[in-house]
């Protein structure tokens, strides 16, 4: 016998619950996970990374939604859908076509190891000799350098650099070079 299908053709039996992805209003998916989390039936993963950016007050740390505008619950979609579709934050269950995007285990599984109980990934840069960076802190801010030397004894980092003309190496402090990455996963 055959599991009842819903309008779209999931099969939506009692016992249907499982991992699915759920679309956040923009910038919002941790209140998302917030009012998802008070849903008494449904387990919420809303993994963010930290990782540091340069901004107009320095070098500062940031958190951000790992898969910006997205996070996952489990749910028996059956008996949870509309408090899953309507909880603050959330903007839709994710469809392909007339299917909800239901997401295996097997595929969060290793994500969800990963994660710390925060779901907070702390991205840190290891320099190593050749690495492109900008320096983003003291005289030189703003340049774009190649590492010739790490000095982990002193937290410092001898870089090459093309200043007023002319190729010269410099030791700075490690905080005040970030590596050149397109994006914080990139690493």
């Amino acid at each position: 016998m055959h599991a009842p299908a819903d309008q779209c053709g999931n099969n939506i039996g009692s016992a249907d619950v499982g991992w699915y992805c759920l679309r956040s209003q923009p910038k919002h998916e941790h209140i998302a996970a917030a009012h998802l989390r008070r849903l008494e039936g449904v387990e919420v993963f809303c993994p963010r990374i930290r990782f540091q950016r340069q901004t107009r007050q320095g070098l500062a740390w940031v958190t951000e939604a790992m898969f910006p505008g997205y996070l996952f619950a489990r749910f028996n979609f059956f008996e949870m859908h509309r408090q899953v579709r309507y909880a603050h934050g959330v903007s839709a269950i994710v469809r392909f076509g007339d299917r909800y995007a239901r997401v295996e285990d097997e595929i969060l599984a290793p994500l969800r190891n990963h994660v710390d109980g925060a779901e907070v990934t702390q991205l840190n840069y290891e320099l190593c000799q050749g690495d492109q960076v900008e320096v983003v802190g003291g005289v030189f801010t703003g340049l774009q350098a190649v590492v010739t030397q790490v000095l982990p004894a002193k937290q410092r980092v001898k870089v090459l650099m093309d200043f007023l003309g002319r190729t010269m190496e410099a030791e700075v402090e490690r905080s005040s070079v970030l590596p050149q990455v397109a994006h914080p996963l990139a690493v």
